[in-house]
């Protein structure tokens, strides 16, 4: 798959977490997740595998004040473009472009309504199969926002994003789901006031079980914070957070 048919792609997910090793003991219960040391850098940094294949990395929190989160690499085919680009609509420039030896180019943005997310573009062309996520992959990227239609404007014009789908969620406003290809990758809509923080992104992992998934979560320390619940179509969800803060969910088909 070349870049430039990459684009707008999930390809890496990273969690900055106040305890590494504790977040890998975690995860790698909860998900099945193996974990590789990477020798590539001067920072410990360590990978998460789904059986061999990469899909994202534990590293310590760098920024002062952050809490422990998860951050997204989105596949672009430029990266020094893509920030330019972003910056005109409205974003921000959190981490500049950084080359990483035998591995690619990357940069952290925040949105026009805050919400943070990193473009990536790997040195080597992707190999990775198409097809729905498997269990063990992240399946749904979420994005709690300010202003949806801002926000889906802001990344369709940056990963070319196209909308899908609208759903009335009632008191929840609208939910909309966004992809490309004609694939879905996740949905966006406005915060209400009980959800706390700044606007964020949420990633789901697929498991086999999500009512399995939840008591382990709380066998291991972590916060179950919604469900599970049934979504249209009749897969289960639950929103969770792992015992240093982070916050993730769960998925599993019907």
């Amino acid at each position: 798959m070349s870049h430039a048919e990459d684009r707008g792609r999930f390809v890496w997910f990273d969690l900055m977490t106040s305890d590494p090793g504790a977040a890998m003991d975690f995860y790698t219960q909860l998900i099945g997740w193996e974990t590789q040391e990477w020798e590539g850098g001067d920072q410990l940094y360590t990978m998460w595998a789904n059986g061999d294949v990469p899909l994202g990395g534990v590293t310590e929190v760098r920024e002062a004040g952050a809490p422990p989160h998860w951050l997204a690499y989105v596949a672009v085919p430029d990266v020094a473009a893509t920030v330019a680009q972003a910056a005109e609509l409205g974003g921000t420039v959190m981490h500049q472009p950084t080359d990483i030896p035998g591995a690619g180019c990357f940069a952290v943005l925040k949105d026009p309504q805050g919400a943070v997310i990193a473009v990536y573009k790997a040195s080597e062309e992707s190999t990775d199969p198409a097809g729905p996520p498997k269990v063990g992959q992240f399946s749904w990227h979420e994005l709690a926002t300010s202003d949806s239609p801002a926000a889906y404007g802001f990344y369709a014009e940056l990963f070319g994003w196209e909308k899908q789908e609208a759903m009335d969620m009632g008191e929840a406003g609208i939910y909309h789901i966004y992809g490309r290809g004609g694939v879905p990758l996740g949905g966006m809509f406005n915060k209400i006031a009980e959800m706390p923080g700044p606007p964020a992104w949420l990633f789901y992992v697929k498991v086999e079980n999500v009512t399995a998934a939840v008591e382990k979560v709380k066998e291991l320390g972590g916060k179950v914070l919604n469900g599970p619940m049934e979504v249209p179509g009749g897969d289960l969800i639950a929103q969770c957070s792992d015992p240093q803060g982070a916050m993730f969910a769960l998925h599993s088909s019907g």
